[in-house]
């Protein structure tokens, strides 16, 4: 792929040539490239697991303009894996988080900060000005908004994304390669693949995959090298195995195809199905109990069976003592439960348990609810000594 010739030969000062010597002497780079990394503009999307390693070496690197979006704060559960963040970050913004490390790390570097959610109405206007598009988000919507509005704004989209032990790295958008839609036309079903959240990450795994994201956008820059273009790039911590899948350009494609029916961004929750509060309260057919309701009605010495459909590694983190059935056993296991009797389900976050309830429902039991918002809410609401994770 062609270098991202801007036409602009920023000089370096003596302070700039010290800090990126070693990169001065690589022929590949020389300071032909490094005046190339000045001149560039990376928006990176996200400042958690996997935007934390990319800018830190982004802005070490001498990347000069780096675009933040995020709109998140810093959680305690963050720590493991968002290295960005430290413990008394917790509580802050993500971006000044971020922002002051990055300040820390290079001075000559110029952050520019976007508090907000990415979404149809301002993802074009963001991303205007900006040279790459790294991804670093965590969910389908995004991921389909950042690869159209790149395909549509004609900007290269650095992607990677990970799970448990898991992860996958490429480059969409390009003219003559793919895009994220060639690969995956369709979003999956809600609710099929698990956040994060629920089904964790391996804290090391974002710092690998945001690392060859950081690699290639500084190739992208350079004009150097093998890109993943055309590439996607598989990677089994677990088995510490690194696999590559070939991905072609697809004609039919909706978005980068020779008849594309996508030419504007779109309703992308939509697209994945995902509903906001408002309308899940109106669309669900399942009965939610409130911590307190069920607090009160324990204390009272109500027959109320728990049932827990967490597996049983997140019951012995912590529990409210409830019959433990793990969501992807309950088929097979609901002869143990008594369908005459009143059941509440509870999982972390109160997703999983309203899919086993309306499952439950479904099977000709007349009293079950789901614990909204889950343990979780649990022990934020009613048993702060629980652990929280």
């Amino acid at each position: 792929m062609a270098t991202l010739d801007k036409g602009v030969s920023p000089t370096l000062s003596n302070e700039e040539v010290l800090r990126y010597s070693r990169h001065l002497i690589m022929p590949e780079v020389a300071m032909e490239g490094q005046r190339k990394l000045k001149a560039a503009r990376v928006l990176c999307v996200g400042a958690g697991g996997l935007g934390s390693p990319l800018m830190t070496y982004l802005a070490a690197a001498g990347v000069g303009t780096l675009g933040l979006v995020d709109f998140d704060v810093v959680d305690y559960s963050n720590l493991q894996r968002q290295i960005l963040h430290h413990t008394s970050d917790v509580g802050r913004s993500k971006l000044d988080s971020a922002v002051d490390k990055l300040k820390a790390i290079n001075p000559f570097v110029k952050t520019e900060r976007f508090e907000t959610r990415l979404t149809s109405q301002n993802a074009l206007e963001i991303m205007h000005g900006y040279d790459i598009i790294a991804d670093g988000t965590d969910n389908f919507a995004t991921r389909y908004l950042i690869n159209d509005a790149c395909v549509l704004s004609g900007k290269p989209n650095v992607y990677a994304s990970v799970f448990r032990f898991e992860g996958q790295a490429s480059i969409y958008a390009t003219p003559d390669g793919p895009c994220y839609r060639c690969l995956y036309p369709e979003p999956p079903p809600p609710g099929l693949v698990p956040a994060c959240a629920e089904g964790g990450v391996l804290g090391v795994l974002p710092g690998l995959l945001g690392v060859i994201q950081a690699t290639e956008v500084i190739k992208l820059i350079l004009g150097t090298g093998d890109h993943l273009i055309g590439r996607l790039l598989l990677v089994d911590t677990l088995a510490m195995r690194f696999r590559e899948m070939r991905i072609r350009k697809n004609p039919d494609c909706a978005v980068c195809g020779t008849h594309p029916s996508v030419k504007e961004l779109i309703d992308y929750n939509q697209f994945c199905g995902v509903r906001n509060e408002e309308e899940s309260s109106k669309m669900t057919t399942v009965p939610e109990i409130r911590p307190e309701e069920l607090k009160r009605r324990l204390d009272a010495g109500e027959d109320i069976f728990i049932l827990d459909v967490r597996k049983a590694s997140d019951y012995e983190i912590c529990n409210i003592k409830g019959h433990q059935i793990p969501i992807d056993e309950l088929a097979k296991r609901v002869s143990e439960l008594d369908p005459n009797r009143e059941i509440i389900v509870h999982c972390k976050l109160g997703i999983q348990s309203a899919k086993a309830a309306a499952f439950l429902q479904g099977s000709g039991f007349k009293h079950v609810a789901s614990l909204a918002g889950g343990i979780k809410a649990w022990a934020e609401k009613i048993d702060p000594s629980m652990p929280k994770y």
